[in-house]
């Protein structure tokens, strides 16, 4: 489905973006972006809103759009309708916005793509439950066992004795369909690490758009952290809360301290470390400025890492061969 292979001009490229800008980026101070169009969410779902549509979104998968442009006479083959000009109608509805003509023909903008891809993957049409299941590792608070859910789209993990809620997380349907529970933990344990990691990078996991990233001082008893880390975007208002530490699973530090130690964090399940997970390791060192110090434990030796008011490293140290 990537596009990142094919040729296209620069030249002609960048000639289209810079046309008719009367100030330059560097003049404003940030990206001088222009919206071509900009459709209401109303309008984006009324133009969805109809079999044919979906349809020809489908068709345009099934003839591989993604790898090169479909023209009008197959896409009409593809799609069960009578009428050419009838299926012209819809398709000139969803030029523009979800796809765009070419020359070859018909592709995919990323809208679009978007779209076929929430849709058919079952993201905005299925739901599905699981019920309890057990999931290797044990209670950080009491050293019971795990299980987990899956209710409303939103996958749990938590202890079976004393209920401690390690993760809790929305997960789309089809990221359950045909897998085993462990492959179904596997595939949760990236798509979470992944959303995490994206907002601590400041990079909207919703939308791209920019993050703000924050230290709570006063969380809501329901998260039972002294310290909350709240990621929001200042575009779509996506919003996401954490503990400080799982703010740390893509800091090249933390990697190889575990990677010298034989632990891969990039495929080890996150909710395996009580940093992770729970605050417990996480005390404020400095009010002003904020410092916060997550202590991290492997194989007998000990990572301090030192974050300030926005979540940066500022400082490491470690402690080796010690003894708990």
């Amino acid at each position: 489905m990537s596009r990142f292979g094919n040729e296209v001009d620069a030249e002609t490229e960048l000639d289209k973006n810079v046309e008719g800008r009367s100030q330059s980026a560097s003049e404003r101070g940030h990206l001088g972006t222009e919206f071509t169009e900009r459709l209401l969410p109303a309008e984006a779902f009324s133009l969805l809103g109809n079999d044919t549509r979906i349809d020809i979104l489908q068709a345009m998968v099934d003839a591989d759009a993604d790898e090169a442009p479909v023209g009008f006479t197959e896409l009409f083959e593809r799609v069960d309708i009578v009428d050419s000009a009838n299926f012209n109608y819809h398709l000139q509805k969803l030029t523009g916005h979800f796809i765009k003509q070419t020359e070859d023909g018909y592709e995919f903008r990323h809208p679009g793509r978007k779209v076929v891809s929430s849709i058919f993957a079952g993201t905005l049409t299925d739901r599905a439950q699981l019920g309890f299941f057990p999931v290797d590792g044990s209670c950080h608070a009491c050293g019971g066992d795990l299980h987990g859910w899956y209710v409303d789209e939103v996958l749990s993990i938590a202890c079976v004795d004393c209920t401690t809620v390690l993760v809790r997380y929305p997960f789309p349907p089809g990221g359950i369909d045909e897998r085993t529970p462990a492959e179904l933990l596997q595939a949760f344990h990236h798509y979470v690490r992944h959303h995490y990691c994206m907002a601590a990078d400041g990079v909207c996991p919703e939308c791209t758009g920019p993050v703000e990233t924050e230290p709570i001082r006063d969380p809501s008893e329901a998260n039972n952290f002294d310290v909350t880390v709240e990621h929001a975007c200042q575009r779509c208002g996506y919003d996401l809360q954490s503990s400080v530490g799982v703010n740390l699973l893509d800091n090249a530090e933390v990697l190889v301290f575990h990677s010298e130690r034989g632990i891969d964090l990039s495929t080890e399940p996150f909710w395996h470390f009580e940093w992770c997970v729970s605050d417990e390791h996480t005390e404020i060192v400095s009010e002003d400025p904020l410092r916060l110090r997550v202590t991290i434990q492997c194989e007998g030796d000990e990572l301090h890492v030192v974050l300030d008011e926005t979540l940066s490293v500022v400082e490491t140290a470690r402690r080796e061969h010690l003894t708990y």
